[in-house]
Parts: C-alpha cells; sequence; structure tokens
C-alpha cells in the first residue's frame, strides 16, 4: 500500500528534470551555431566547433582555437539559415573569440554569471559535437576554480582561472559551444574534452566579459606585462593574522629586462597586495593585469626576508 506513492514520487522527479533540460534546450538552441572553418586555401573543414550568438545583431562568442587562422568561416543554425562569418578577433590566452554574422538580426542568449554557480548544479551544454549540429547533453557542475593552461604562440603562457568542470558529454566540436544554467543562461563557452566524463568551460562572468567587450570594440586584448612567474604561498601565521590573509603569490621567476626587473623584484619576494588590492593566488594578479594599468605606477607590497615593503613598478604592454 506504501510503494504505490514513492514510485509516482521518483516519477515525477524525473520529470521534472527532463522538463527543465527541454525548457533550456528550446530556448538555447536558436543562439547555438555549428561554425564551419575554412583555413588559408584549403576547402571547409566541417563541423569546426560551435559558436553562442550574444547580441542580435549577429555578435558571437566561441572558442579562441575554433577560429584560429581561419581564411573563412560560415555558421548554420537549427532552423537551417546560414550565413557568412568575419572572425573580429580572438585572445588564445583566454580561449574566447568574437566573430560576426553577416545577418541582419539572430537570436541572442541570455548571458548569466559563473560565479553564482555552486558544485552539483545542473548545467546543459549545446553545440555541435562530431558536426551533429543542435546536439543537447546535461549534467551537473563537477568542480569549480580548476587552471586551465593556454598559450598565445609568441612564448607567452597563462592560466585561465575558476574553470568549470562538469560530466555533461562534450566531444569535438562543442568547443565554443554554450554550457548554460537551469535558465537558459550562459555561463561558460566549453573550451575542452580533458578525458573520458571530464568537460572545461570557460566561465562568463565580470572577467571575462571584460574581454569579450574588448574584442568587440577593438578586435584584440591589450594586457599589462610585469615580467614575473609566481604561485601561491601560505604566509607565515604571524604574518597572516597581521596581514588578514593566508596567503600571497611567491615570485619564482623575474624575465630579465622586465618592468619586475626594473623594479628590483626577486625571486623568493611573496607579493601581498597591488595598490589596496590583495592578492592571493596567481589568478589574483593576473586579472589586475588589465589595459588600464599599462604605463601606470603601481605599488606592490612584498614580503621580504619576513619584512613587508614596498616596490614601485610600472607594467608595460603583453607583446
Amino acid at each position: 500500500m506504501n510503494e504505490a506513492p514513492t514510485a509516482v514520487s521518483e516519477n515525477e522527479a524525473l520529470d521534472a528534470y527532463s522538463s527543465t533540460v527541454t525548457a533550456v534546450a528550446q530556448r538555447v538552441l536558436p543562439s547555438v551555431a555549428s561554425l564551419r572553418v575554412r583555413r588559408s586555401s584549403r576547402s571547409f573543414d566541417g563541423g569546426a566547433g560551435s559558436g553562442v550568438v550574444i547580441t542580435p545583431d549577429g555578435f558571437l562568442v566561441t572558442s579562441a582555437h575554433v577560429v584560429a587562422q581561419a581564411g573563412a568561416a560560415t555558421a548554420s543554425f537549427i532552423d537551417g539559415s546560414e550565413y557568412e562569418l568575419d572572425v573580429v578577433g580572438a585572445d588564445p590566452l583566454s580561449d574566447l573569440a568574437i566573430a560576426r554574422a553577416r545577418a541582419a538580426t539572430l537570436e541572442p542568449i541570455q548571458i548569466g554569471n559563473a560565479d553564482n554557480l555552486r558544485v552539483g548544479q545542473l548545467v546543459v551544454a549545446i553545440g555541435n559535437p562530431m558536426g551533429f549540429s543542435g546536439s543537447v547533453t546535461s549534467g551537473v557542475v563537477s568542480g569549480l576554480g580548476r587552471s586551465l593552461a593556454t598559450a598565445d604562440g609568441n612564448g607567452h603562457r597563462r592560466f585561465i582561472e575558476d574553470v568549470i568542470q562538469t560530466d555533461a558529454a562534450l566531444n569535438p566540436g562543442n568547443s565554443g559551444g554554450a554550457l548554460s544554467d537551469w535558465q537558459a543562461r550562459l555561463v561558460g563557452v566549453n573550451t575542452a574534452v580533458a578525458g573520458m566524463g571530464l568537460g572545461l568551460a570557460v566561465p562568463i562572468n565580470k572577467t571575462t566579459q571584460a574581454i569579450l567587450s574588448a574584442l568587440m570594440r577593438s578586435g584584440r586584448v591589450r594586457r599589462a606585462f610585469l615580467g614575473i612567474a609566481g604561485g601561491t604561498r601560505p604566509l607565515p601565521p604571524a604574518m597572516a593574522q597581521r596581514l588578514g590573509r593566508k596567503a600571497g603569490v611567491e615570485v619564482q621567476e623575474v624575465v630579465a629586462g622586465s618592468p619586475a626587473a626594473a623594479a628590483s623584484l626577486r625571486g623568493g619576494d611573496i607579493i601581498v597586495s597591488v595598490g589596496d588590492v590583495p592578492v592571493g593566488k596567481a589568478g589574483d594578479l593576473q586579472r589586475l593585469m588589465v589595459e588600464a594599468q599599462i604605463g601606470s605606477k603601481l605599488g606592490l607590497s612584498i614580503l621580504r626576508g619576513g619584512k613587508v615593503m614596498t616596490l614601485e613598478v610600472v607594467p608595460v604592454e603583453l607583446a
């Protein structure tokens, strides 16, 4: 007598999950394009990746590696429409790019904020894996705060911080596609398949929206350059209590001839703040190296030999 209500409850739960995923797919699918890219004089490679419409006048976000060295590209949508695509700008260090479809009006996705995600939260991935357009997979946020190594081809390496890890199935062709939350808002751009059952996405948040705005405005992202390699270093307990923070960025290498070298920064120094902004990991420092800091004097508070001191540094533009 008591088993029937339990069975009904389980079915209702399944229906609720299915209804959510279906509703997200219906709202997001019209905004996701299948991108076909031709590199130099070669023919179209077919199913190169995906893109997501973010403005009604045709701007799409995709992965930088999808449109790298694109000679020509097209964007195809689920309703059968197809448009030529112009690459506006790409930023390999964030693996984000902006392209624009030659269309009068397109349906943009609603923009969300990945900073509000929680581990275990439902997410839906929509893209064009293996050339199968309009594919939908779902799963949960498996992890947050991951790092993804990138390079720009000029010897510059960087870690994309706060990358989203999900168990939603991702395959070649999903790169550049949408990772959406349960309200059909774009919270990530799928960028990598790291292994069986492991997918990664670049988060959409205040930091990456600034990158996308710069790409839309000028086709490139200008970054300030200090000239150090560093990593997180816990502070001694007494110093942590004094400064009100647990860690800083230890300088592991100083590039010769760089602004950091000119400021007499040394290996072993621990940067605890830039101006009045605390830094506790390399990502904190990277986020502060924005265009506005190029050529500006910055005060670096560092821990050296058990003492706090301030050095003045003038970042240059990352070439």
